[in-house]
């Protein structure tokens, strides 16, 4: 009894029960752990080792990785008897405010494994150098050399990007903090090529008629008058010059106004194109970006050209 009651007080933890509901889905190693629960590291390493040592979690280590995956007990065991209560318990929750979060967050960490690597046959076999940035950077050699304005850059890893085919970069946030972190990048990375401002979507640092592509990419969502934000990157365009726009799709995960600050849950590809041709822009496309069965969020790419 002593030991049923051990096998019961592992279960009785709200953090443990999240780590099992993910690891139901894939196998995943500890920093993907990590991102996906939103808790320390230390914390999702010790509930892994207690999960390990009591049955219901394996370790396999590939490619310098150390994945974590469930334990398939035989059907004599008593633990497999209790894998289909677990599940039919977490389709109970999903609806549950914590296990979207954890859901929309499994989600990305599956997308930036798709973009890195595709998958060959089995799909656990990764193929090293088939990967999507590095497809992206390579498309950047057809491109012209143009003066390039990230509206909204955030921790600059887009405007680092770019800098590798525009002439020039103009990362522009309005946070001092974040800024400072996309200094830091663009020095590991050894860029020269970018200016970094200090300004908000509404009222950019920038002269009119001076760069050939701006770029809105997730950061549109932030803004508290997108027609605004959308009039102002048109305003800083060259004639000829393109808007780039990488947004959400229309939502219902509310959870991300509180935790992330955005001001809308995304937008229709109806509003999108309106809020570039509203910008005086021609040539307007919206098209889906990027979009995984299950994942809440789409992505929409819109453009426009200034006449």
């Amino acid at each position: 009894m002593e030991r049923t009651a051990s096998l019961f007080r592992l279960l009785a933890d709200p953090a443990r029960l999240r780590l099992l509901r993910v690891l139901a889905r894939d196998r995943f190693n500890g920093s993907e752990l990590t991102k996906i629960l939103g808790l320390a590291q230390s914390g999702v390493s010790r509930h892994l080792g207690l999960l390990r040592r009591g049955g219901f979690v394996a370790e396999e280590r590939e490619g310098g990785f150390l994945y974590y995956r469930l334990v398939e007990h035989p059907p004599a065991d008593p633990r497999a008897g209790l894998r289909p209560l677990l599940d039919a318990e977490f389709d109970a929750v999903s609806r549950d405010r914590q296990v979207r979060q954890d859901e929309a967050r499994l989600q990305e960490v599956l997308r930036l494994r798709k973009e890195s690597f595709d998958a060959h046959g089995d799909t656990r076999q990764l193929v090293p150098g088939r990967s999507w940035a590095a497809w992206a950077r390579a498309l950047g050699h057809l491109l012209p050399a143009t003066a390039v304005a990230d509206i909204g850059c955030g921790e600059g890893y887009l405007a680092v990007e770019a800098a590798a085919w525009a002439s020039h970069v103009v990362g522009i946030d309005r946070s001092d903090d974040v800024l400072e972190r996309a200094k830091g990048l663009a020095e590991r990375r050894r860029v020269t090529n970018i200016e970094w401002k200090k300004g908000d979507l509404m009222r950019l640092p920038l002269r009119d008629a001076t760069i050939d592509v701006a770029m809105l990419s997730q950061s549109l969502h932030h803004a508290s008058d997108p027609e605004r934000a959308a009039a102002e990157a048109a305003r800083i365009l060259r004639p000829r010059g393109r808007l780039l726009i990488l947004d959400l799709k229309t939502h219902t995960e509310a959870w991300v106004r509180p935790r992330f600050g955005d001001r809308h849950l995304g937008f229709s590809q109806f509003a999108l194109e309106n809020l570039v041709r509203g910008a005086g822009l021609t040539d307007v496309r919206v098209t889906t970006g990027a979009h995984r069965p299950g994942d809440p969020f789409t992505v929409l790419i819109a453009s426009g050209t200034k006449p």
